[in-house]
């Protein structure tokens, strides 16, 4: 008999059909009446499988007893209690690595697309008004300051890349790092008060929700612009927009929003911001690798054998 498996969030296709294949899988996300099929079903659900964003409640998890295995297709895994699922035995498994060097790629190019005003310019063109796109002065980008937040897999990727375009490269997380070649600012302040740009690469949750507040952008100020490729509840997104609504910082780079995938229209409507709709990592060579994963965990769980990249 195939594991019963719940799928909690959209997953591209090449991993939808061998978790088809694979277990018997069913798709909550879809379901018409979720509350049905946790009734009918709930009692021999073995895995779920979730996105990088996915929540997972632990009265949510309650209803779920049989539950071994939570597979996340991200690197991503704020959205899950981590001690409730130590203290259940349940094992937790993400996708780290394989998705690093494209979404630095992603951060660079919103550092790009946001100093040089592209977007803006690209929207003119198209309007066929040359003109105007051609002769609105930007900002250079080589040989400013890259402030990074969180210099993780993904922060050391980005700092390699800005370094290239001879960038001053300082960084804040929870602890200096002597092995780094860059400054390091105990404070966010003080890091944004530095940086001409203030990238944001450290991991969501409860311990870093509206790490980006009113007070950091006031420190970025007007020569400033913020760079998010890290998750959307970090940034005080009602403060962002007063600060780019009232010049308070230069300009944004998003590819992460607060309450995916509603964007505020307010957002929407600034001409300093550049906004993506979460797709960092969104190439076919790395959503691939992280299905791979996904699959591979599993796969490793219900064979008793170690996870290829657990968390619990």
């Amino acid at each position: 008999m195939p594991i019963p498996l719940l799928l909690i969030a959209p997953v591209p296709e090449f991993l939808r059909e061998p978790l088809t294949q694979q277990y018997e899988m069913l798709d909550y996300h879809q379901a018409a009446d979720k509350e049905a099929m946790l009734r009918e079903h709930g009692a021999r659900i073995r895995a779920i499988v979730g996105v990088g964003g996915s929540v997972a409640p632990p009265a949510w998890l309650d209803q779920l007893p049989a539950v071994e295995i939570i597979s996340v297709n991200g690197v991503g895994y704020d959205g899950m209690p981590v001690d409730y699922l130590r203290g259940r035995g349940i094992r937790l498994s993400n996708t780290p690595d394989v998705l690093t060097e494209d979404v630095a790629d992603t951060a660079v190019a919103l550092v790009l697309m946001a100093s040089r005003g592209l977007i803006r310019a690209n929207r003119l063109l198209h309007a066929n008004n040359w003109n105007e796109g051609a002769s609105t002065l930007t900002t250079k980008a080589t040989g400013k300051r890259a402030g990074i937040v969180g210099l993780g897999r993904i922060g050391k990727a980005i700092a390699r890349r800005l370094a290239a375009f001879d960038m001053e490269i300082a960084y804040h997380g929870r602890h200096a790092q002597p092995e780094v070649p860059y400054a390091y600012h105990a404070s966010v302040v003080d890091l944004a008060a530095w940086a001409d740009f203030l990238i944001v690469a450290t991991p969501g949750g409860a311990g870093t929700k509206h790490l980006i507040n009113k007070e950091v952008l006031e420190a970025l100020g007007t020569k400033g612009s913020l760079i998010n490729i890290a998750r959307g509840s970090i940034v005080d997104e009602a403060a962002l927009i007063r600060a780019l609504r009232d010049g308070v910082i230069k300009g944004a780079g998003l590819d992460v929003f607060e309450n995916e995938p509603h964007v505020p229209a307010e957002l929407l409507a600034l001409d300093n911001a550049v906004l993506l709709p979460h797709i960092g990592s969104a190439t076919i060579e790395t959503r691939s690798a992280m299905a791979q994963l996904v699959l591979g965990n599993l796969a490793a769980h219900f064979a008793g054998q170690p996870l290829l990249t657990p968390v619990v």
